[in-house]
């Protein structure tokens, strides 16, 4: 774990749970696993506000805890759980472009909530879409439920591990912690729910037709409540299925770039059909012949079995091999090289960085030495034919940012220079892992800086909220534009440029 990475953690969990969750969370990520009373003695904090802590770290996925064979319970911090929480907005936009609207609210409760059961979701996410509707009309449960069953379906959402049910033969004490199981079958099984019913708006003035205000309306006790469904049945959002679609979109527009759409448009069609059977961390998708990427194409895409073998060969013998062949059954087997495939990408992602910082003559030897794999400075110059001087220049600038590593082959013990082959090469891994470090410095950086911009100017923005306010009430009480625009006038000119500024700082 790096500072910039622990101080992104810290920041992330501030913003989204408050000081105390924070202080619990950046504790263990420093520490590594802790027993509770050792994370309450170490943080000065006290013993019912740190299981309160753990609690929501916990719901969340952000927390793990395991019992070791002395029966002490551990909790962990998992530092790459919260970094995702940068993501969240990009996963909730998937499930939007992906399952319209009802994806998007089902994926952005399960996120906001962490664990949910599905019965939960649906009502909640058909009650909030009833309120975006125009009056009159609901939406029904059971449309909810089908979008949910589709993205279990699709594996964007799994369930929870839960504790087995076990026959009580067994009269010992019981375990320290549970612990939760679940076989990979069960991980997509949508329980059958039988939910009727449509979502319900909020009333502000809520008297129901007995003119009771809900104050004085009699609680009703606990018997009467109805038995859920699905209780102890709990889902959350796949985290690793959205970033295998994201890396799946990058590969198709990649492929799209390199050749043409039809060829995107191949390899699209080999995800789609190996998204579910494929693990996320597999190095190959499942081999598929060319007889059922030709029967799974979109329909209307008009090209003939033998242009779709002809681009497969095409796709199979280029350099970067995205794809390759594993066989000749079924008018041939071909996979996507998908490691293959990443690795490219992070390349292209390189060169592009260092294009962007340096200009297009280091990207030049930047490219030299990463096709070369291992090269000396003066083959450098003369391959590359930039003067010495400048060739020089530009391969300390790389090497002092980490774009670029030398290596020292001695011929002799002595490691005399003049005795010495000085190398240089590209370390794609250490390089990628460079980059992923500074983003994670800016990101952390651009948060601190809202935070102060906010800070700063506090009482403008107060005073911009209360004049909406003013302004809301007054049209809603039918106040004319004269007294409207007085109002508005509370705002001076120089204020106005100022919350101009601030909102263009906030939001970038």
């Amino acid at each position: 774990m790096t500072q910039a990475e622990i101080k992104l953690c810290s920041l992330l969990l501030q913003e989204h749970f408050g000081e105390i969750v924070e202080k619990i969370g950046v504790h263990l990520i420093r520490t590594g696993s802790q027993p509770l009373r050792v994370i309450a003695h170490d943080t000065g904090t006290s013993l019912d506000q740190v299981k309160k802590a753990l609690c929501v770290l916990i719901q969340h996925n952000l927390v793990v805890y395991q019992v070791h064979k002395r029966g002490v319970v551990e909790y962990e911090a998992q530092c790459s759980r919260v970094l995702r929480m940068l993501r969240y907005p990009r996963y909730i936009y998937t499930a939007k472009t992906l399952y319209s609207d009802t994806g998007e609210l089902i994926v952005e409760e399960l996120l906001l909530n962490g664990k949910m059961t599905m019965s939960a979701v649906v009502k909640k996410v058909a009650d909030r879409l009833t309120e975006t509707m125009e009056d009159g009309k609901t939406m029904d449960y059971s449309e909810v439920s089908n979008t949910f069953v589709r993205l279990a379906d699709t594996h964007f959402v799994q369930r929870c591990p839960w504790v087995p049910v076990t026959e009580n033969s067994d009269p010992g004490p019981p375990p320290p912690a549970p612990i939760l199981v679940i076989s990979e079958k069960d991980m997509y099984l949508v329980p059958k729910l039988s939910l009727i019913g449509k979502g319900k708006r909020r009333r502000s003035s809520d008297e129901d037709a007995a003119g009771e205000p809900k104050a004085k309306r009699p609680k009703h006790g606990a018997d009467h409540k109805e038995p859920i469904p699905d209780d102890g049945i709990y889902w959350q959002a796949n985290l690793d299925r959205f970033h295998q679609h994201f890396r799946d979109q990058a590969i198709v527009s990649a492929v799209a770039n390199r050749m043409d759409q039809t060829s995107s448009e191949i390899v699209r069609t080999m995800l789609r059909m190996s998204e579910i059977t494929t693990p996320s961390t597999a190095p190959f998708t499942q081999p598929l012949s060319s007889n059922e990427i030709f029967r799974s194409l979109p329909v209307g895409y008009n090209i003939s079995k033998q242009v779709l073998d002809q681009y497969l060969t095409l796709l199979a013998d280029d350099p970067l091999e995205f794809v390759g062949k594993s066989g000749d059954s079924g008018g041939g087997m071909y996979v996507i090289n998908l490691h293959k495939a990443l690795g490219s990408l992070a390349t292209a992602t390189l060169e592009s960085v260092v294009q962007e910082r340096f200009g297009s003559r280091c990207a030049r030897i930047f490219r030299l030495v990463l096709q070369k794999k291992h090269l000396e400075q003066k083959q450098v110059e003369d391959f590359a034919m930039i003067p010495a001087k400048e060739a020089k220049d530009m391969l300390y600038k790389m090497l002092s940012e980490n774009f670029i590593s030398l290596q020292e082959i001695p011929k002799t013990p002595d490691h005399a220079p003049s005795r010495t082959f000085y190398l240089y090469a590209v370390n794609i891994l250490s390089a990628a892992r460079m980059l992923l470090h500074r983003c994670y410095k800016s990101i952390a950086n651009l948060i601190e800086r809202r935070q102060f911009e906010t800070k700063e100017n506090k009482r403008l923005l107060e005073k911009s909220q209360r004049v909406e306010a003013i302004i809301a009430s007054m049209q809603a009480t039918g106040a004319e534009d004269a007294q409207l625009q007085e109002i508005e006038e509370m705002i001076t000119a120089p204020e106005r440029q100022q919350l101009e500024a601030l909102k263009r700082n906030v939001n970038k």
